[in-house]
């Protein structure tokens, strides 16, 4: 579950909220090879929650182990895994964690690699098993293809601190070019977790056929703003696939209430206030609201109402410090006041579809407080191609299928590798970069 940030306040600092965790099992991170998982395999990197201690429980390995632990190296050599990003990306930083590993069992010092492979380009790799002490011939032959030793170095190896409370977190702030794989390389120790934050860069012109999603993490989406994150961050509910349970999902904290709720004279309970999020995404026209409230059934919303706008990053900044109260009249309606039910997936048609306006701020409101599972999803297709529409007249499914084809073709003739998204700039190099901080512990 998410840490608990109280109203107005982040889960991580400000610097880096509107990244992600892209090597999470989250959002379908793996790890696709390591050298050696004697004491704890190395899926433990890539947990969702963070790190825990069991004081006086041990395995048939030895000592309980949170993290990822090898054995002690009695041979030439070093210890390694490859993790595969479950978004991929532009890296700004990672968390090297040793959280409960003290000095004398944690690994020294790290290295951090990476590369970029496209799927049909990357070598088949035997599956790993549940638990494997050392790494397989054939997986290591297969693993051998990739050439990882040559793979771009985006932290030396550097010296790790223990993992004591205030140490535990060694942060190493990079600007890369798009990356979807990941080499870990130290001595031999333990390693409790590694954050590889950043944010998505899917090209959005691999899925011109069909209408995409604007606010997903997989195209660059980001949460900009939002009232209250008590039980869980609304970043969660732009994530990949479905929920697994309510963790996996935004959860806010109840709000003050009387002693006893009471209907008003015409009948209706009074609603107790609200919460909302406002989601940063590609400049769009949304055709598709889904709305998904699975595994919340005693605490999903009553109802909700979506609202769009575009600001500039100018303005954009403004707005997060003013908790984006902006005046009713510059919101425009994307969906009404809508009645919603628990554990169910909610798929309902946008009003934009009439007013063909280009959305790339979606304030998401829910009344009173409440839980929703993994999805929001807000599907459409690109303002150009909206654009080119007479206004007052929708284009049928075809017409709008065919621009976005014609589009897609420009865009192949016409692509940039910098892409500008959300205001900023993403830099086409792998050195260093301001504004990276570890989490709060």
């Amino acid at each position: 579950m998410a840490e608990s940030p109280r109203e107005g306040k982040v889960a991580r600092p400000a610097d880096v909220t509107q990244l992600i965790d892209t090597a999470s099992e989250f959002v379908g991170g793996k790890i696709l090879f390591a050298t050696d998982d004697f004491f704890a395999p190395a899926e433990n990197l890539i947990k969702t929650e963070g790190p825990s201690f069991k004081e006086h429980e041990c395995t048939e390995f030895g000592k309980w182990t949170s993290g990822w632990q090898t054995r002690r190296k009695r041979i030439p050599g070093h210890d390694w895994c490859i993790i595969q990003l479950g978004v991929q990306g532009v890296i700004r930083g990672f968390d090297v964690d040793t959280s409960h590993f003290t000095r004398g069992d944690h690994a020294p010092r790290v290295s951090i690699q990476a590369a970029n492979f496209e799927e049909d380009k990357q070598p088949e790799i035997p599956q790993r098993e549940v638990r494997t002490a050392t790494a397989s011939p054939e997986q290591s032959e297969a693993i051998a293809e990739l050439k990882s030793s040559d793979w771009n170095c985006l932290v030396p190896m550097t010296e790790l601190k223990p993992g004591n409370p205030a140490s535990s977190h060694s942060c190493f702030p990079v600007n890369s070019r798009q990356r979807g794989h990941i080499r870990l390389t130290f001595p031999d120790g333990r390693i409790a977790r590694l954050r590889v934050y950043g944010t998505g860069q899917k090209d959005t012109a691999s899925d011109l056929k069909e209408p995409f999603d604007l606010v997903t993490i997989v195209y660059g989406g980001a949460c900009v703003g939002f009232s209250n994150a008590h039980f869980g961050h609304p970043n969660n509910i732009r994530g990949v696939g479905m929920a697994k349970s309510t963790a996996d999902g935004w959860e806010t904290a109840r709000p003050d209430r009387p002693p006893i709720l009471k209907d008003d004279e015409n009948g209706v309970l009074p609603v107790l206030g609200c919460e909302w999020a406002v989601f940063l995404a590609h400049p769009e026209v949304i055709t598709q609201i889904e709305i998904d409230t699975n595994y919340f059934k005693g605490n999903s919303p009553d109802s909700c109402r979506l609202d769009g706008c575009s600001r500039t990053t100018e303005e954009e900044e403004d707005m997060v410090k003013q908790k984006w109260d902006l005046p009713g009249h510059k919101w425009e309606p994307l969906l009404p006041v809508t009645k919603l039910n628990p554990d169910v997936s909610h798929v309902l048609d946008s009003l934009t579809q009439d007013l063909q306006d280009s959305i790339a701020h979606a304030k998401f409101t829910v009344a009173p407080e409440w839980g929703m599972s993994r999805r929001l999803r807000l599907k459409g297709f690109r303002s150009s191609i909206c654009l080119l529409r007479p206004r007052g007249k929708p284009a049928t499914p075809q017409e709008a299928r065919d621009e976005v084809l014609r589009e897609g073709r420009a865009s192949e003739r016409t692509s940039n590798p910098s892409r500008n998204r959300g205001g900023y700039t993403v830099a086409q190099s792998d050195s260093s970069s301001e504004g990276f901080s570890a989490p709060e512990p």
